[in-house]
């Protein structure tokens, strides 16, 4: 880019999300000077804008018909409700701008300057910008942190440019209510913008590829979804592919093949692909830049963030490791750390949580039963089912479980699980159980609160010591 003279700074972040952001404040809190590097004009990335926290806001509204529905049971009965679909977007909206202007609020007070721009590298100290108005400008900088994020897997064989297929960054846009709806993919992202659509009156199929849904979960904790989702939607369809996809008109024709069987048509109003997310390491300069990428596109860094250019960073989900972002937030603060020389060497990586914040809820952090099968380690792992508890009575949802993984020596949790109304709450709890190395009887002598479902969590607890009160002892 002859002609144009660079800016040096100290520090620049490429990407404004809650890998980003939360770097360019922590660095700045730590007397660091930062610029933001984003092509949006408000911070928050994918989860803020299109990602986390509109669909949880759909996905409350969801809750709210589903309770309302469920309130029959005991009598109170209301009518069907009418959906205002232009007021719902714009309240989404709202909820997502509110938020953002917060972030930016913040931003400000703390002196860290926001460039809406989109940043390629280079070389490993020089990054260009081009703005939406195709304004260029060239940054050098001493030291960089890449949070580009991810962005939805759209299998080639679809068709794109189609109002009526959708990724999850077009479907949480509500363009409209399909009568009947296609969710390729069982995983978190299908299964909640599933729950969401169905709820709002569409007749949903999924479909998975896996034979079960929810492939990193243990099954126990699938199982009481799979149930309520089986009499929510119109259909789950297991073992099964799509192949094909054709728009005609206003009806979109599929191709299904089962694992057993032929190839079968069908014929629906809209379609949302939910297979997946990549890293955006692409376009980014990296190659140019000395930066590694694996075989499927993840920047590879170091236990500190480092890539193989020691003073450029990544963190989140352009990097290995689960792609939520709590988890950028937390790669974030590791990499400020080691920006700042704060970083112990040779920390345990913190324990993330994982929820799907559908109804019910699953969560589950530390190590699942299943990782320790794989492992063949020797574990102890007690549930606790839901219609133990007088709290999950009173709501009318007795089809939770609350389970333990447990070191049968030391008697410390290893990791935890549940299923159930509010149970991203609670895994709160269960994070920092096993992030603190508590054992059974730490957590079970640990008073909670009743009736609450806090409780399972004691209970789970005293019924692997023998000492539950409201569930018979366990045979030895």
């Amino acid at each position: 880019m002859s002609g144009v003279e660079p800016r040096r700074v100290p520090l620049v972040v490429l990407g404004g999300g809650p890998g980003g952001y939360p770097c360019a404040f922590a660095a700045a809190d730590a007397g660091l000077e930062v610029v933001v590097v984003d092509d949006s004009d408000v911070p928050g990335g994918t989860c803020l804008r299109d990602g986390c926290i509109p669909s949880k806001a759909l996905l409350h509204i969801s809750r709210v018909i589903s309770e309302a529905n469920d309130a029959s049971e005991a009598g109170v009965t209301f009518p069907e409700p009418t959906i205002d679909l232009d007021r719902l977007r714009e309240w989404k909206n709202e909820v997502v701008m509110g938020l953002a202007g917060g972030v930016s609020q913040l931003a400000s007070a703390r002196g860290v300057e926001w460039i809406s721009a989109t940043g390629q590298l280079l070389d490993e100290h020089t990054l260009s910008l081009t703005t939406k108005r195709g304004e260029q400008s060239l940054l050098q900088f001493d030291r960089l942190v890449v949070a580009t994020g991810s962005s939805p897997v759209w299998p080639p064989q679809f068709p794109r440019d189609n109002s009526r297929l959708m990724d999850s960054t077009a479907a949480l846009d509500l363009p409209d209510l399909p009568s009947r709806l296609l969710v390729v993919g069982g995983g978190y992202i299908g299964l909640e913008l599933g729950t969401v659509f169905s709820s709002l009156g569409s007749k949903v199929t999924v479909v998975e590829l896996a034979g079960d849904l929810l492939a990193g979960a243990d099954r126990d904790l699938v199982k009481p979804l799979r149930r309520r989702l089986e009499n929510q939607f119109d259909a789950i369809r297991l073992n099964t592919s799509v192949e094909s996809l054709a728009v005609e008109g206003d009806q979109v024709n599929a191709v299904l093949q089962p694992e057993a069987g032929g190839p079968e048509s069908a014929t629906f109003d809209g379609v949302l692909v939910a297979v997946g997310r990549r890293p955006n390491s692409v376009g980014v300069g990296l190659a140019e830049a000395g930066v590694d990428v694996d075989g499927v596109g993840r920047v590879v860094t170091n236990e500190h963030g480092q890539t193989t250019r020691s003073h450029i960073y990544a963190v989140g989900d352009v990097c290995d490791g689960p792609m939520l972002a709590h988890r950028a937030t937390a790669d974030a603060r590791r990499v400020v750390a080691s920006l700042t020389g704060q970083l112990v060497p040779g920390g345990d990586s913190p324990v993330i949580p994982a929820v799907v914040f559908t109804d019910p809820e699953v969560a589950w952090c530390g190590m699942t039963e299943t990782e320790a099968k794989s492992l063949q380690r020797g574990v102890e792992v007690v549930r606790v089912p839901w219609v133990a508890a007088g709290r999950a009575h009173s709501m009318g949802r007795t089809d939770g479980l609350t389970k333990l993984v447990i070191d049968p020596e030391s008697r410390a949790i290893l990791g935890a699980g549940m299923v159930g109304v509010g149970a991203g709450e609670l895994i709160g709890e269960a994070v920092v159980a096993v992030s603190s190395g508590l054992t059974t009887t730490d957590l079970g002598e640990a008073v909670h609160a009743h009736p609450t479902l806090a409780e399972t969590l004691s209970e789970a607890a005293d019924h692997s010591e023998r000492q539950a009160i409201h569930l018979l002892p366990r045979r030895r």
